[in-house]
């Protein structure tokens, strides 16, 4: 072997060097910041709905609830901003229904019914108490917003992990009832059309203003209104 031989050789394994050095270093840079790896147009953060369980115990007679209970009762409710969206339901040992009643009352003075059954919850309901229960559900879209993917490099094609984050986010706090995004409202079989056309029904069925010939005006008035000047 010629030294130019060794030098030719000794030239090309270093710059075989040089490009895995440089390819190592590409790679690092593209881990750093990342890539997205989500090849659909499906948003991958998508709200979480929990639910949230409030109680008070209450005590309870023969007659339904006392006045001073109903009074604290009414305070809780105030306190908790029971609203749209909230459920109630009751868990009386007694089943009384002078106490569902005493309740629905006082629920239905912030538009809540009382729902039917009861989740469970800690602890256990002593004799001569009845549990009153709100149920909360709230909306949130965990890891928004996401700016985990900071690369310019994207070799997969994929969708920012941030996407959707801004329409799901808003719809997570603007719904009324967040428990309609997992099921939404069921149709009670009535039909809404003949209601809904109600004020175009009476638009059209309303006589024309001038339907009844234009009123006449007298010319009294001006009669003689210009000799006065003699």
């Amino acid at each position: 072997m010629t030294q130019s031989d060794t030098k030719s050789g000794t030239g090309s394994v270093r710059r075989i060097a040089l490009a895995a050095l440089a390819l190592s270093a590409t790679f690092g840079l593209a881990a750093c910041g990342g890539m997205p790896d989500n090849r659909s147009l499906y948003s991958v953060k998508q709200p979480v709905v929990e639910r949230t369980n409030y109680t008070l115990d209450v005590n309870t007679g023969p007659g339904g609830v006392p006045v001073p209970e109903q009074k604290r009762l009414a305070d809780w409710f105030e306190a908790m901003d029971l609203r749209y969206g909230d459920r109630i339901s009751i868990d009386d040992p007694m089943r009384s229904q002078a106490t569902r009643n005493a309740i629905a009352e006082l629920a239905g003075r912030r538009g809540i019914l009382i729902s039917e059954g009861a989740p469970v919850t800690a602890g256990y309901v002593d004799p001569g108490e009845t549990r009153v229960i709100i149920t909360r559900t709230t909306a949130s879209v965990p890891g928004c917003p996401d700016w985990e993917v900071k690369g310019e490099a994207n070799y997969t094609n994929g969708t920012h992990p941030g996407y959707g984050c801004a329409t799901n986010s808003n719809l997570a706090s603007m719904i009324a009832n967040p428990e309609d995004l997992i099921a939404g409202q069921t149709g009670t079989g009535e039909t809404v059309v003949l209601t809904s056309s109600k004020a175009i029904t009476s638009y059209r069925d309303q006589a024309p203003t001038g339907e009844g010939g234009l009123n006449k005006s007298s010319s009294a008035s001006g009669a003689g209104g210009g000799s006065g000047g003699n």
